[in-house]
């Protein structure tokens, strides 16, 4: 398996049209990609313009078939405009 995470700031002001975007990824992720485990989307409790996206997939083809998805390619380049400066992402691999 492989996962990402991602640390996110977002603009200020932004932080509604973020969760939206991400709400709508998240929900056809689960709909459509039943090889992406987990996807979910954390929001730091006192800095509230932090976030956190955690993905965690079958393996290696789950998570390219997820970055070739229709859905992906519409939702990401607005949920990236969101985010300021550059986002922290990180991958791993599954050991248990």
């Amino acid at each position: 398996m492989t996962a990402f995470i991602a640390t996110l700031k977002i603009k200020p002001g932004r932080e509604t049209e973020f969760e939206r975007l991400q709400a709508e990824l998240s929900q056809l992720t689960h709909q459509h990609e039943p090889d992406v485990l987990v996807y979910d989307v954390i929001r730091h409790r006192e800095k509230r313009s932090t976030y956190v996206v955690y993905a965690r997939f079958k393996d290696e083809a789950a998570f390219q078939a997820h970055m070739a998805i229709d859905f992906h390619g519409r939702l990401v380049p607005p949920i990236l405009d969101c985010v300021e400066g550059e986002m922290d992402l990180q991958f791993y691999d599954w050991c248990s």
